[in-house]
């Protein structure tokens, strides 16, 4: 017996394609998204009885209850080869704790797909997306947190290789932002993006202040799916379109060219305007893109509202309004109020990239944890 497990490891280890690099997802799944695949969970009670089932009542088909049973024999395979790291002979112990990672990482692999197969995938994911960002209650302090987090974004942009283009900026006196827009396109980018969007706080001493203090303040995220033209459709005798005189820094330009637009959509009375470009055409074009993606938001969200009325992951207008982070200079802190996680090096986190990442995995994370909660209530 020992001999055949030894030749089917060493079998395994010869098999196993080259090590690819490791992706953050195999690495970060969240605990309650763990507890639901746990031997005897409400998940493997579902994927058991969906075993059973005829293949027209199976939820996702064929594939799922594939996905399910690789799943069982590779986790098997686990428990037959962790016997093997109490045996005397060391090289079979080696073996061994080579194939359990193989077998670990591919187990991960599996409850990613199931996931996948189970969870319903959101109209807008594959979608562009409109950032906003607002100052809100701190006075310069917001308005200086404002510009750092918008900053945050464009680095995240650019680590995840997405473009980035800025529609309008308005800075404040002392290097603040009071509010600023952008246009992200690129792989997945809303499904990256769409839980940062509420009120994020701020906890440190200001620059300004004399004596020490900590203050609180807070700014807004909006983050706005950009439809396809399938996805929405405008009637151009809805819109009445206005050109003025751009305002504030820019250059000569500002008061002698007509380049600022504003676009009225007549039947909602939304309003979007843009005066960052010198060129017209190009400042129309971009208020456009805003004015989609707020009307488009506008659409989805009633829908939206109702799937996630009793989740603790909010996103459209309700999520808006929640505080959902906290930065901590003082303590090094940054967490996040939905899910509870904290992270403890908020100077790394602030340049936007593997910190800011991995706490939006875990946020998709606990989504999916709470899609699959709701598909196995409403089966079982």
């Amino acid at each position: 017996m020992r001999s055949h497990l030894l030749r089917s490891v060493a079998r395994c280890l010869r098999a196993r394609p080259a090590a690819s690099p490791a992706r953050r997802l195999l690495s970060c799944r969240s605990p309650p998204l763990e507890e639901l695949f746990a031997r005897g969970g409400p998940l493997r009670t579902f994927l058991e009885r969906q075993a059973g089932a005829e293949s027209h009542l199976q939820v996702g088909g064929p594939e799922l209850a594939a996905v399910a049973k690789l799943l069982s024999e590779k986790e098997q395979e686990l428990r037959e080869t962790e016997h093997l790291l109490h045996d005397d002979n060391e090289d079979l112990r080696k073996l061994a704790e080579n194939e359990i990672t193989s077998c670990q990482k591919a187990i991960a692999q599996l409850k990613h797909q199931i996931t996948l197969l189970l969870v319903p995938s959101e109209e807008t994911d594959e979608n562009d997306l409109i950032l906003e960002v607002t100052a809100g209650v701190g006075g310069q302090e917001a308005m200086l947190f404002t510009s750092e987090m918008f900053d945050m974004y464009q680095q995240y942009a650019a680590f995840k290789r997405w473009h980035f283009e800025t529609l309008e900026y308005f800075p404040s006196e002392i290097g603040g932002l009071r509010h600023a827009s952008a246009s992200i396109g690129g792989s997945e980018t809303y499904k990256h993006m769409k839980f940062e969007g509420g009120v994020h706080r701020v906890q440190r001493v200001p620059k300004t202040e004399k004596q020490g203090r900590i203050h609180t303040s807070t700014m807004t995220v909006a983050i706005l799916p950009q439809p396809t033209e399938i996805n929405l459709v405008i009637n151009p005798k809805d819109l009445r379109i206005d050109t003025k005189r751009a305002s504030g820094a820019g250059g000569q330009h500002v008061n002698t060219t007509d380049s600022a637009v504003r676009i009225v959509h007549l039947p909602t009375g939304v309003v979007s305007e843009c005066q960052q470009e010198r060129s017209q055409l190009k400042n129309k074009e971009m208020a456009m893109k805003k004015l989609r993606a707020k009307l488009y938001s506008m659409h989805l969200e009633e829908e939206t509202s109702k799937r996630y009325n009793a989740r603790k992951i909010q996103i459209g207008s309700k999520g808006r309004s929640e505080k959902i982070r906290t930065y901590n200079f003082p303590q090094n802190r940054v967490t996040d109020h939905r899910i509870n996680k904290s992270l403890h090096d908020l100077e790394t986190f602030m340049q936007g990239e593997y910190l800011l990442d991995e706490l939006i995995q875990s946020l998709k994370d606990y989504a999916d944890y709470e899609s699959l909660v709701e598909v196995i209530s409403k089966k079982l």
